[in-house]
């Protein structure tokens, strides 16, 4: 240090000299940054798509990896459950979605199969005419091999014997008996139900058997692909049902006993049958 005290003026001035170079350096690169954007914000502008879609796809190649990561951390998010007990209201009507895709699925086959039969010829939409009268379930009896609801509509709102009933979507009964304002319907469970439907693309008879099950009573061979899951449709019948409509899905599938060449497979209902508070039944040709 110098005595005569004038040693901190000179190093203040070359650190302040020094700090006011050094910010017009900054100025000056963030200037070049800004014209290098600039520039190839315009280079990338007028290149040919081909070239760009090949730094896209060397792009995500490079960053596959930590995208997935975020991805998967995203929908985690999305879908955890609503806390402090409450219920996500998306889940109670899932089965409806999910019986509501699996009929448009099978309309579409069919009408892929009429095209390819009719070598295009128009055909009448699905249900195009047919009513759909609601009703409330004001009874349910379930004894045994027995499983039967009571509505509130009947003769007086166009239903008859042998209708088809459907909830979420899917087929659970029929109409078995009725009255001016009243019906019974036999769900597809009890043992007196004998519904035709379509598994595996083969044509077969399901019988119920009480305890919320039902049974495909005519041999099915394994050359037929069956597995726990698979859909149940029953199949058209005129004047009452214009379209297949899910009806059960398989609960068990095993070699049968009798016949080690078939199927021994048991369904259960398509939707939660014991939760329902209402039904439709399908008026295919409603009077005027």
């Amino acid at each position: 240090m110098n005595t005569d005290g004038n040693d901190v003026l000179p190093d203040t001035t070359y650190t302040t000299r020094h700090r006011i170079m050094a910010r017009k350096r900054i100025k000056v690169s963030r200037r070049m940054l800004f014209a290098w954007f600039i520039l190839g914000g315009f280079i990338l502008l007028f290149t040919p798509q081909s070239v760009t879609n090949k730094f896209q796809f060397a792009f995500a190649n490079i960053f596959r990896w930590p995208l997935s990561i975020g991805r998967g951390i995203s929908l985690s998010v999305s879908m955890r459950p609503a806390t402090g007990g409450l219920t996500n209201p998306l889940g109670t009507r899932e089965n409806q979605y999910q019986n509501h895709i699996a009929n448009l699925q099978e309309q579409l086959r069919q009408e892929h199969r009429k095209l390819e039969e009719l070598s295009g010829l128009r055909s009448r939409f699905a249900f195009e005419g047919a009513a759909f009268v609601l009703a409330d379930i004001s009874r349910t009896v379930t004894d045994g091999s027995h499983a039967e609801l009571f509505i509130n509509r009947g003769e007086n709102d166009g239903l008859a014997k042998g209708q088809f009933v459907m909830a979420d979507n899917s087929i659970i009964g029929t109409i078995s008996d009725i009255s001016p304002r009243m019906a019974k319907v036999r769900l597809i469970t009890d043992s007196d139900s004998k519904i035709e439907v379509k598994i595996a693309g083969a044509n077969r008879l399901m019988e119920g058997i009480g305890n919320n099950s039902a049974k495909i009573r005519q041999l099915l061979r394994k050359k037929h692909k069956v597995k726990i899951g698979d859909n149940v449709f029953a199949i058209k019948k005129p004047g009452l049902l214009d379209a297949p409509m899910i009806t059960a899905k398989v609960a068990r599938c095993e070699r049968d006993d009798e016949n080690p060449l078939g199927w021994d497979i048991t369904v259960e209902p398509a939707c939660e049958i014991e939760t329902i508070k209402d039904v439709a039944v399908i008026v295919m040709n409603p009077q005027k």
